[in-house]
């Protein structure tokens, strides 16, 4: 390590909760209280979260949006000594959240990244739901279009662990029929709705069952899926 790299920052990877507050950890609180500045998604969603722990720190709008142009911006800061702590709204940074390109650029140039583990959603839902996770493959976000969500599950039809998506309370009901279309109505799945929320819920059955229950149910909140492998039944 250079001398000039004694005295840079560090960036702090903080998972933060998918629901109840409680689980946040007494070191990503730490984290959170000692760097110089908070990066988020939303900084009005990050802000419920200082409120809740009665912190007051400067925070920079780090999103889709304007994440290629805020990244050479935050490395600099970082190599001027900043400690920053990057926060999505809802669990581990990078994980189908802004975060990947600054990681990225941190490790191009030589700057510490010091991860601190939490919530993730897909662990959450994979971990309760009953379903194979002695190997597990996750896809985030299918694609926009239905041709490219459609070639994605086609690939991994024969996958022979367990699928993990997410899902908005927008898409499911479309993604969910594309499932039964691509990979067929016996298809097991558990869809896991609200994770750690005072409503949360899991729905487990043939991808077929699962969407008459959805239909029941309320559509609120964020949504994982996971996707048994070819011929799996509880």
């Amino acid at each position: 390590m250079s001398a000039g790299e004694d005295s840079w920052g560090t960036l702090f990877l903080v998972a933060t909760p998918i629901g109840n507050l409680s689980d946040l950890s007494a070191r990503a609180r730490e984290a959170l209280s000692s760097c110089d500045s908070i990066v988020c998604e939303d900084t009005r969603v990050t802000g419920k979260l200082l409120d809740h722990l009665s912190l007051r720190k400067p925070m920079v709008s780090y999103r889709e949006e304007n994440e290629r142009k805020r990244t050479p911006e935050l490395a600099n800061d970082l190599q001027q000594g900043q400690a920053l702590a990057l926060v999505s709204d809802a669990g581990y940074p990078g994980i189908s959240d802004p975060g990947f390109r600054l990681v990225r650029e941190c490790r191009s140039r030589g700057i510490r990244v010091v991860p601190v583990p939490g919530p993730n959603a897909a662990i959450t839902a994979l971990a309760a739901s009953g379903l194979p996770t002695h190997q597990f493959l996750f896809l985030g976000f299918l694609p926009k279009k239905s041709a490219g969500a459609r070639k994605s599950l086609d690939h991994w039809r024969e996958f022979e662990g367990s699928i993990v998506l997410y899902e908005s309370r927008y898409r499911i009901e479309k993604t969910l029929a594309l499932i039964e279309e691509t990979l067929g109505p016996e298809r097991f799945l558990c869809l896991a709705r609200e994770l750690t929320k005072l409503h949360e819920s899991f729905l487990l059955g043939t991808v077929s069952e699962v969407r008459e229950l959805s239909r029941e149910g309320s559509s609120k909140g964020e949504f994982t899926l996971v996707i048994g492998p070819q011929g799996y039944v509880l």
